[in-house]
């Protein structure tokens, strides 16, 4: 009998505060699961800003895509995508936005991203470390410009974070790491990486690929505001 098993029999996966006897927390462990097998999201630092795309995956042909909002304003100057649990998401990006606003109107100006990157985190970890309450099923992109300037992290479902100059996470991430190691540049622009982005999910998609899937949004460094990516932008830019 595998050892995942024999956890599961003797109850180790029962509660997110519970160590099995070789140091996991099987509950969190089921929750970076839940990460890997949802849809996409992507973001990029570009020398002119940063940008957000993630795939809707729209499993009802009936069902407005519009509808769908996989990547949201967080404030003017910062977004954020999610992959996981959207109920999880919802929760987290609605407290991060009030963050911000209470930010704003403290100190009369935006919320460093690396500030709110940390309270959503916090808020992540004690559902890994207090009874009675699941992980949080999600990841979470944050980008934005700051003082610091352009600004990309991830937020994981145990709690912790980094920050990267490209990065994917969800269901795909693995072969989309793989194009961005290869494609990405520090010079290149959020145009360019727009087409290297949508081109790698053609990639890893195939025929499965529709470019209603696609949400985007990018914040330049000069105007700081964010600002969605329009259909009719997509397609131009890829053929």
């Amino acid at each position: 009998m595998q050892p995942t098993n024999n956890h599961q029999m003797m109850g180790y996966d029962r509660s997110s505060t519970m160590f099995s006897p070789d140091g996991r927390l099987l509950q969190v462990e089921y929750a970076k699961k839940t990460v890997k097998q949802s849809p996409t999201s992507m973001g990029f630092v570009c020398k002119d800003g940063v940008l957000l795309l993630a795939d809707k995956r729209i499993l009802d042909k009936l069902m407005i895509s519009e509808s769908i909002e996989k990547v949201v304003p967080i404030d003017d100057h910062m977004g954020a995508s999610i992959s996981g649990f959207s109920m999880d998401g919802r929760v987290l990006v609605e407290r991060a936005q009030l963050l911000a606003q209470q930010y704003r109107l403290t100190y009369d100006g935006p919320m460093d991203i690396l500030t709110l990157v940390k309270e959503v985190a916090n808020q992540k970890q004690a559902f890994t470390q207090y009874g009675g309450a699941r992980p949080f099923g999600v990841s979470i992109l944050f980008a934005g410009v700051d003082d610091k300037g352009p600004q990309l992290y991830v937020t994981d479902v145990t709690g912790i974070y980094f920050s990267y100059r490209a990065v994917a996470i969800g269901e795909a991430e693995t072969q989309l790491k793989e194009i961005l190691e290869k494609d990405y540049k520090d010079t290149i622009t959020i145009e360019q990486a727009v087409k290297i982005g949508v081109k790698a999910m053609q990639t890893v998609f195939g025929s499965e690929f529709d470019m209603d899937r696609i949400d985007g949004a990018y914040i330049t460094s000069d105007e700081k505001k964010f600002k969605k990516l329009e259909k009719d932008y997509l397609r131009k830019l890829i053929k």
